[in-house]
């Protein structure tokens, strides 16, 4: 399973994701970390990333080239402008287009109000994002198992 971090600024969020996912998960993960800019890509490597791309043209490259099976990010990755300005309109476009699973991290900023999620601890929304990607590898094992020849 491939699962990419869109993250900007110092990728406060992307960073602790990714080291809540390589815990829960170790090698069964791959992460792609995706950085609006420098800083954010090599703070989400030094926390487990495999790989990363830096800045809108290659994220936009990833994105048009690679799809993975999911991508999380705060709610600014699907509007143009979000995250203080670091989403394009092309980043924000492409997310929301992607034909994957879009973990959203709802932050109340901006005077985007999430009813229902005021209350949520970062911990609780990656524990609820964690549990929902390990129902998904349970789905995929179950699957694999079914379609295997039997010996």
């Amino acid at each position: 399973m491939v699962i990419a971090v869109l993250d900007g600024q110092g990728a406060g969020i992307g960073r602790e994701f990714i080291k809540r996912l390589k815990k829960e998960f170790e090698d069964k993960i791959k992460v792609v970390a995706l950085g609006t800019n420098k800083v954010a890509m090599q703070n989400m490597l030094k926390n487990g990333a495999d790989s990363g791309y830096c800045g809108e043209d290659e994220i936009v490259y990833f994105l048009t080239n690679f799809v993975p099976d999911a991508i999380v990010g705060p709610i600014g990755i699907l509007t143009c402008g979000g995250i203080n300005g670091e989403i394009t309109a092309k980043i924000a476009y492409l997310v929301f287009s992607l034909d994957c699973k879009k973990y959203i991290i709802p932050l109340n900023l901006h005077g985007i109000f999430i009813p229902g999620t005021v209350n949520l601890s970062m911990k609780e929304i990656f524990s609820q994002i964690i549990e929902d990607i390990k129902e998904t590898l349970k789905k995929e094992d179950e699957q694999k198992t079914l379609s295997s020849p039997s010996s």
